[in-house]
């Protein structure tokens, strides 16, 4: 859809979005952004200017403005404010396939000398997270964010599309989902309160409630890891359904997969393309992916030269050896019970296993989807809160859902931000949230 503005009673020019230009060839638009770049050709100044949309070559010739003006843009500097009237005219060359011939300038802001430039502190990985408020306006930053938030709409219109209410559970937790090791303890009002692990429990009660929900917001982890994959503040969508069992869960995963990957592709190729990936291989990846059960993945890792034994949870590394061996996402069900959360059920042919399933995304970004066939039965859940050694007083409503018409229910989570990655081709996942917490960085 076109954001382009409506021209005024006066004639003036209309103000258009970088990426809507091509709409407009051969009229006058006005492009109100900022200054990414700049080069000089004696009487030709060839302006990068970008909105956040996109960036697009204003080519000025002598004459146009000014002789004072035309002098002052020689000399602007690095992300300094303008307004920018001009032509737009094909050209195939170009970015976006159009350019500006430029027949006015209106320089709203003169930047301060722009502390990001290649060199040996301005352009180093904690500079730039230093100067995160910054680094978010070049060009492969702003692309990954554009391609985040439509991420987030496919999330929304593919389980608003499905049926789907959205209920989210609370940021403040009386105790822990997903293990007592890795909670954000506050002060709640003299009383212990804890930041979400995950809002699944109370995505559960919605569910009983109201069929199919999914949950979408913050969540956080006090987890001291510094690998690339982890961040202790991020966001997670987890959907429930009443009477879902577990290949139910998995055909949801795979569906929901594949249309996040058709929608962002769809209107997000450029700022893909740009960021070097292939777009046509992402669509490839359709139903069905590989399913296989744990017990093979670790056969298969051993046979593949990396040695496993039965019983761990995957690591990183293990992840990466799997995925290698599939061009989709890689299902892989039944994890032994002992390495899973406590509200999982078992597998009634192998009471060793949980119901579960993990998502691992190709080229080695891993786990992005976790879930799980939930336990429906109340004393198995009263044996594993005692065995997990949770205090049963703050898990008394969740156990009231097992009371009062207690049904087989699953569901799972999916982290954004590891999504985002994959899709990108990001190595780092703190380049997929606008401003990354992690284990020392709490600034800007």
């Amino acid at each position: 859809m076109s954001t382009t503005e409506h021209p005024s009673e006066s004639g003036a020019p209309v103000t258009a979005r970088v990426r809507d230009l091509a709409e407009h060839v051969g009229a006058v638009v006005t492009v109100q952004g900022w200054l990414a770049n700049r080069r000089s050709s004696g009487k030709l100044h060839f302006l990068q200017v970008r909105d956040g949309s996109g960036v697009v070559q204003a080519v000025l010739r002598k004459g146009a403005v000014d002789d004072e003006l035309f002098k002052e843009l020689d000399t602007l500097p690095q992300e300094s404010s303008l307004e920018v009237d001009g032509t737009v005219k094909a050209d195939e060359r170009s970015p976006g396939g159009v350019e500006l011939g430029v027949t006015a300038v209106r320089i709203v802001g003169v930047a301060e000398p722009y502390p990001i430039t290649k060199g040996v502190d301005g352009d180093s990985t904690d500079f730039l997270l230093q100067h995160r408020h910054l680094w978010l306006r070049s060009s492969k930053q702003a692309a990954t964010m554009r391609v985040r938030s439509r991420v987030i709409k496919a999330i929304r219109d593919f389980f608003d599309g499905r049926g789907f209410v959205n209920v989210d559970g609370p940021i403040f937790t009386p105790a822990a989902c997903e293990g007592t090791t890795t909670l954000f303890e506050v002060d709640y009002f003299g009383e212990s309160a804890y930041l979400t692990q995950s809002s699944q429990l109370y995505a559960e009660a919605a569910a009983m409630a109201l069929g199919k929900v999914y949950t979408f917001g913050p969540t956080f982890r006090a987890e001291k890891s510094k690998t690339r994959r982890h961040l202790t503040e991020f966001w997670m969508v987890e959907p429930e359904v009443a009477y879902a069992k577990l290949d139910d869960v998995m055909d949801l995963a795979e569906d929901f997969l594949v249309g996040i990957i058709r929608d962002v592709v769809a209107d997000c190729r450029a700022d893909l393309e740009l960021l070097g990936r292939d777009c046509d291989a992402l669509l490839a990846m359709t139903r069905p992916f590989p399913r296989i059960s744990y017990d093979e993945a670790v056969q298969l890792l051993n046979d593949n030269g990396h040695p496993f034994e039965w019983g761990g949870d995957f690591g990183a590394p293990d992840e990466a050896v799997l995925t290698k061996l599939y061009d989709k996402p890689l299902l892989v069900h039944r994890f032994p019970a002992q390495v899973k959360a406590f509200y999982m059920k078992r597998d009634p042919e192998d009471d060793r296993v949980a119901l579960c399933v993990d998502v691992l995304a190709p080229e080695g970004y891993g786990e992005i989807i976790g879930g799980s066939e939930r336990a429906d039965d109340l004393q198995f859940l009263l044996d594993q809160i005692k065995l997990h050694e949770l205090p049963q007083e703050a898990f008394e409503w969740y156990l009231d859902l097992r009371r009062y018409g207690t049904v087989p229910h699953g569901g799972f989570g999916l982290g954004l931000e590891r999504t985002v990655a994959w899709l990108c081709g990001t190595h780092h996942i703190r380049e997929c949230i606008p401003f990354p917490r992690m284990l020392h960085r709490i600034y800007p």
